[in-house]
């Protein structure tokens, strides 16, 4: 059982970063705290979500709980965030926003809004009859409070941590992020129960859940968000792994190039939608840079499920 424990209420819940906020919990070094966390439609999608219902959707940011103050903590110090649990509520979804609004890595293939809401298993979310995806949740944004004046958007990872969307960062790892403001101010939200290394199409199964996480003052010095993870890496699922390479005069046009691909051999061979698809990447394909050095870069989209 943590030490702690904050609700995703109201008064716990904001939008931004910003050093100015105040603190909704104050922690000693070695404390545990589990945390409510929102979906990252700050839980305004309903179970049976529409197309229509993402077009109208209008969040002013991601939901993050806190801030949480770490006594002792000072600018230049390095706080070490573990990562002891994340569990989801039953229910998540992953959605296209439409093309218009210009977001996801291919929205002018993708105009029209699109939407799946996952029945979340124990530990497999299911998407269509015949494909599972194996879940492995993760906080998607989280982070400790910049040293500049705010308001600052919760969209760009940053320095300080932010929305990193790191899938590794499951129950095991430990994110180490540098301090700039006393305290560190820490938040998290944007909980993920499954999301492919890409995120292309911009959500992951994004869920609502809570995550308990460790607080420490590190000795390991970093400029920038470094981390542990706890254990290898590998593709999504246990099944066959089918791969396409993308190529490109830079990692974005390669990127993309994978991406339809592996789009196009979805439709081909599993019978989904495009949009079916394009999310099922966004959740599953694990995207590598293959290689950057032969004048030409080649990225690979991997899919094990």
């Amino acid at each position: 059982m943590a030490d702690h424990h904050l609700s995703r209420d109201p008064g716990h819940v904001h939008y931004d970063w910003d050093r100015d906020r105040d603190p909704v919990l104050d922690i000693d070094p070695g404390a545990s705290v589990t945390f409510e966390c929102f979906d990252a439609a700050d839980g305004r999608l309903p179970d049976d979500a529409t197309p229509e219902d993402v077009a109208a959707l209008d969040v002013p940011g991601h939901a993050m709980t806190g801030p949480v103050r770490v006594a002792g903590a000072e600018p230049g110090d390095t706080l070490a965030v573990d990562v002891l649990d994340v569990s989801h509520e039953g229910v998540g979804w992953t959605w296209v926003y439409p093309g218009e609004a210009g977001r996801g890595f291919l929205p002018d293939e993708f105009p029209r809004p699109a939407v799946h809401t996952w029945d979340l298993d124990g530990e497999v979310g299911h998407f269509v009859e015949g494909i599972e995806v194996p879940l492995a949740p993760f906080p998607g944004n989280l982070g400790v409070a910049p040293a500049e004046p705010g308001p600052h958007s919760t969209t760009p990872p940053r320095r300080v941590g932010g929305n990193l969307d790191v899938k590794h960062l499951t129950a095991g790892a430990t994110l180490y992020l540098p301090v700039e403001v006393a305290g560190a101010l820490f938040s998290v939200g944007d909980l993920h129960a499954a999301q492919g290394d890409g995120e292309v199409c911009i959500t992951a199964v994004e869920m609502p859940g809570e995550v308990t996480l460790r607080f420490r003052l590190s000795d390991r010095n970093v400029d920038g968000p470094e981390l542990d993870t706890a254990g290898p890496f590998a593709p999504a699922g246990d099944g066959p792994v089918t791969a396409t390479t993308g190529l490109g005069d830079d990692i974005d046009a390669a990127t993309r190039d994978a991406v339809r691909a592996m789009v196009t051999r979805l439709v081909a061979d599993r019978g989904l939608a495009p949009a079916e698809a394009y999310m099922l990447c966004s959740v599953a394909a694990d995207l590598k840079v293959s290689e950057v050095v032969n004048d030409t870069v080649a990225v690979t989209a991997y899919l094990g499920v």
